[in-house]
């Protein structure tokens, strides 16, 4: 008898009975789970690299843990490494934690999707997300004897995909009540739209929808979704958002136009509070529908200014966010422009820097210059990654915008970023000037104007009048003393010597290993490649020490997993193999793993290591003209020797920190436990 297996036309089955494994024991962690079901895809030919899939996976995991009410985890990820959108699925004995709010799981789907998966792949692999909050369903996978059946189970529930206004309502052992009315109001407007989205748009997306639809049956109201997930997304029609009482943003990313629920009430929230709380959720759209004090979605005159759609997160996080999201649109630039810079330099010489334009421009393949082709080709990789650099604070203060005031942000932010550059206020001036493009644009949307011209505020008025207030700002009043502190800190770059400039990488080493791809990481980061465009030796310097510091975290880690293991759960000692490749490659989140299972243990370790190895690539002067790559980026580096003596003494310190800290130091827990013993004996 042949396999049941599901796939679409010609593409590869997204399961088949060598993906699942029935009431197994894959370890204690769910690093351990993880690993094993990627083993699983890597042996059936869906994945050519079981590190990186389960790194991938691991990353999701500490964005949000992916453990759902009712002993489900749904792990899933987007990587280059996976050949064919693909499900593994383990029946766990014992059960694992995955982070759910009531326990630990026997469930566990890895959801795997390559980085260019089809629409119709994405579509099933959505399907199956969506089955997983009927009951009915995971009482099926429970009860499934042989890996065939959970096959079957699975194809029933992803072909054909049911539409998400038919999604059945999960029983409840008490169906909530209708949400108590006030009589100083009127009747509730029982229509709600909602967005949901999650950073990789597989799972969670879906799910956080049909959970929606199913809780706003339970109360009788009328709850239409757009998912903004992997599958595609179809907007809302405008009449139907026109009509809806409320908006629910469900989402863990941005939400894409955003403005077309300007003035609507909202109630906002992570997306796993849509799967975990549904009917809170609704009963609270309903109530914020007839609160005129509600928060809006931005747009709407009759909004508070003290109102956003971020919900109840405090100003501090707020910003933070912001500035986080300016910086992550920007690194895109930094990397492509440095590294072409950098390779420019390899072929044609620092020297390129200063004639790259001329030869760029008066030559060409077929009239090559002095140097011949190596040269040309050195000059017109050195200008596209001038070029690319060049929108790096235009990028940064545009984005910085975006996250304040959404698409409106986008044309004054880049704007003050460009009159940043021009007047010479560099990465700093396109800090301020995105905030205040933000803000002005976020201030003239909540301007009350008639009904007829509200189609031109987004997409005229607001880009237009907020890209005069900042840019009048940033010419007549921030300009010069900005550029006067950007100049003032080169030179006090630049004139560090001795024990200042051995403190400074220190500095730059702990707050490389703080938090492993977090803000203060992320802080430390831009404040090296802003530096590069620059490209004077203390800058470079800089960015040695940052892009150092940054690899000891996962290489120490692999390294003490190496020459230790039995201080390491077998899913760590995995974990310790990737590591060796993510910590060269210049992935500080390789040490993520380890860091969420022992954080107290394991991150002042890693901080050790990495003010050594900053401390010691200041005191060596190395320097490194590129932003990213790691080893793989050593031309780039200058003393390169004492780069990787610098690295290896770094590496040393934190797994000889961490290795005697997990000799020395029990967790709380676990010599609570051996009191107990002794106690008892």
């Amino acid at each position: 008898m042949s396999n049941p297996t599901i796939s679409t036309g010609s593409a590869p089955a997204i399961i088949s009975p060598q993906l699942i494994a029935l009431d197994a024991d894959l370890g204690n962690s769910k690093e351990a789970v993880i690993d094993a079901l990627a083993s699983r895809l890597a042996a059936d030919g869906r994945s050519n690299d079981v590190s990186a899939l389960t790194a991938a996976a691991l990353a999701r995991e500490a964005q949000s843990a992916t453990g759902l009410p009712g002993g489900i985890a749904i792990p899933h990820c987007r990587d280059a490494s996976i050949a064919a959108a693909s499900l593994g699925f383990a029946r766990l004995s014992p059960k694992v934690d995955f982070g759910a709010p009531d326990g630990p799981a026997d469930l566990v789907f890895l959801i795997a999707a390559p980085d260019g998966a089809g629409a119709e792949h994405m579509k099933l692999l959505s399907s199956l997300a969506r089955a997983l909050v009927k009951p009915e369903f995971v009482a099926s996978l429970r009860a499934a004897a042989t890996p065939n059946d959970v096959v079957a189970l699975v194809e029933d529930v992803l072909r054909p995909a049911a539409p998400l206004k038919k999604t059945p309502a999960a029983p409840t052992e008490t169906p909530p009540a209708a949400p108590a009315q006030d009589d100083s109001h009127s009747a509730p407007n029982k229509t709600i739209v909602a967005v949901t989205a999650c950073p990789t748009g597989i799972a969670h997306t879906y799910m956080a929808a049909d959970s929606l639809v199913a809780a706003g049956e339970r109360a009788g109201v009328t709850v239409h979704v757009e998912t903004q997930g992997s599958s595609g997304s179809t907007p809302l029609p405008a009449e139907t958002i026109a009509t809806a009482g409320a908006v629910i943003f469900a989402t863990d990313v941005g939400v894409k136009g955003k403005e077309r629920f300007a003035g609507k009430p909202v109630v906002a929230s992570g997306v796993k509070r849509a799967i975990n709380e549904p009917d809170a959720m609704i009963t609270e759209a309903l109530r914020a529908g007839l609160d005129p004090t509600a928060a809006k979605v931005a747009g709407d005159a009759a909004a508070d200014s003290g109102s956003s759609s971020s919900g109840d997160v405090g100003w501090g996080t707020r910003l933070r966010q912001i500035l986080l999201t300016g910086v992550s649109y920007m690194i895109p630039f930094v990397a492509a422009g440095g590294l072409l810079i950098a390779l420019g330099f390899l072929l044609a010489g620092y020297e390129i820097s200063d004639k790259a334009e001329t030869i760029t421009l008066d030559n060409s393949v077929f009239a090559l210059p002095d140097g011949g082709l190596k040269t040309y080709l050195g000059a017109v990789l050195f200008q596209l990654g001038s070029l690319a650099f060049g929108f790096l604070v235009p990028a940064l203060a545009g984005y910085i915008a975006f996250a304040i005031a959404d698409r409106p942000g986008l044309a004054p932010g880049f704007t003050a970023g460009a009159v940043a550059v021009f007047v010479g206020a560099g990465f700093l001036g396109g800090l301020v000037g995105g905030l205040i493009a933000g803000f002005a644009a976020l201030w003239i949307g909540r301007i009350g104007v008639p009904q007829w011209a509200r189609g031109l505020m987004p997409v005229v008025v607001i880009p237009l009048f907020a890209s005069l207030v900042v840019g009048l700002l940033m010419f007549i009043v921030l300009g010069k003393p900005l550029a006067a502190v950007t100049d003032g800190l080169t030179d006090w770059l630049n004139g560090l010597t001795g024990s200042s400039v051995i403190l400074l990488g220190v500095i730059l080493g702990l707050m490389m290993c703080f938090d492993l791809g977090g803000p203060v990481n992320k802080a430390a980061y831009a404040f090296a490649v802003a530096g590069l465009s620059v490209t004077d030796e203390a800058s470079l310097r800089i960015m040695a020490a940052v892009m150092a510091a940054g690899m000891v975290p996962p290489l120490a880690m692999a390294l003490a997993s190496t020459i230790r293991p039995k201080l390491f759960t077998p899913a760590e000692r995995e974990n310790g193999k990737a590591a060796w490749l993510l910590g060269a490659s210049f992935i500080s989140e390789g040490a993520i793993p380890f860091a969420a299972a022992d954080p107290l243990r394991v991150i002042p370790s890693m901080m050790a290591g990495g003010a050594v190895t900053g401390g010691l690539i200041m005191a060596f002067d190395v320097t490194l003209s590129a932003p990213h790559g790691g080893i793989f980026v050593s031309f780039a580096i200058g003393g390169i020797v004492w780069f990787f003596l610098a690295l290896a003494a770094g590496t040393a310190v934190a797994a000889l920190c961490v290795v005697a800290a997990k000799q020395l130091i029990k967790p709380k827990a676990k010599v609570a436990t051996e009191d107990k013993v002794l106690a008892t004996a």
